[in-house]
């Protein structure tokens, strides 16, 4: 077995998700690249990519051995020059895309033998954020949430500047004692505007889906929303790390489902969920081209591709 990772007075690990298609940017991005490239692996905002942008986000707060990138084997032509300086046990490469209940559940029992006391992270790699530090400042908050409360899982809202109907909400409850998290009263899915437009006035958050659980919290929250998926993957636990893995996997994936951990998870079964405001960062899920385009004009970017 390797070694166990350890950050500091408690072990810190995150997980990254990179594995999506992309879709919904496709036009954007083969106007960047000259052809279809997955988001994540696109330099959509300035040079870097979103993912490299994301990796060295969450490197201010955990340390670089503990990052651990969740991919599609199909992506390799885009992830393989990236994943150079990560060693080769931080990159889980999953058959298919499944969406992001079974890339999670995949990277956390991957994670477990490496580190089964840690706290964990979880980000998508298509956001911006204005100021990182800033951003990763909220980050650790969550983090101290969960080493005093580690039946928590904590996500971090965004307060919200619009009503966006195309984010999902979270509206807060009673405040966690010792911390500056909400328990989670409820989430609200893309709202239409009217319902958006009070969600706004009510204080409610947008859903950045960044969020910070205890390893053996967040599988817990797989075996009570989706057990049937959690018992495949423990099953075959045993063979993470050796040369069984690949093929082994590879069957697994094939008998699945897509299967989303917010919908399906989190707003099913909201065990133990608080919420952490996120204030003085602007930010943004560039998953549209709509949005991607508002956050070059709102922080006056004019990168060479809308030029043209």
């Amino acid at each position: 077995m390797e070694q166990t990772l350890s950050c500091g007075e408690q072990e810190r690990a995150t997980v990254i998700l990179a594995g999506g298609e992309g879709s919904r940017l496709r036009s954007l991005t083969r106007r960047i690249m000259g052809r279809h490239v997955p988001k994540q692996f696109c330099p959509v905002l300035g040079k870097e990519t979103l993912l490299e942008q994301t990796l060295r986000r969450a490197s201010l707060s955990v340390e670089a051995r503990a990052i651990s990138v969740i991919v599609t084997r199909s992506h390799e032509p885009f992830y393989s020059p990236l994943a150079r300086d990560l060693p080769a046990r931080n990159l889980v490469v999953q058959p298919q895309n499944r969406r992001t209940a079974p890339a999670i559940l995949y990277s956390l029992l991957r994670l477990a033998e490496l580190a089964p006391r840690a706290q964990v992270a979880i980000f998508p790699s298509d956001h911006f954020v204005n100021d990182d530090r800033e951003f990763m400042r909220h980050v650790d908050m969550a983090f101290a949430a969960v080493r005093s409360r580690p039946e928590l899982t904590v996500l971090l809202g965004i307060q919200p500047d619009s009503p966006e109907t195309g984010y999902g909400w979270i509206e807060p409850a009673v405040g966690v004692r010792d911390t500056s998290a909400f328990m989670v009263h409820r989430f609200w899915e893309k709202p239409p505007p009217e319902l958006a437009e009070e969600l706004l006035v009510r204080g409610c958050l947008w859903n950045s889906f960044v969020m910070v659980g205890q390893l053996s919290t967040l599988l817990g929250l797989f075996m009570i929303a989706l057990p049937n998926l959690y018992l495949s993957f423990k099953k075959i636990q045993t063979i993470f790390g050796t040369t069984f893995e690949e093929k082994t996997v590879e069957r697994l994936y094939s008998d699945l489902g897509n299967a989303s951990f917010s919908d399906e998870v989190l707003a099913r079964h909201p065990v133990n969920l608080a919420v952490l405001p996120v204030r003085g960062v602007e930010w943004s899920d560039l998953g549209e081209p709509r949005r991607v385009m508002d956050t070059c004009a709102r922080i006056g970017l004019r990168p060479q591709w809308a030029a043209a």
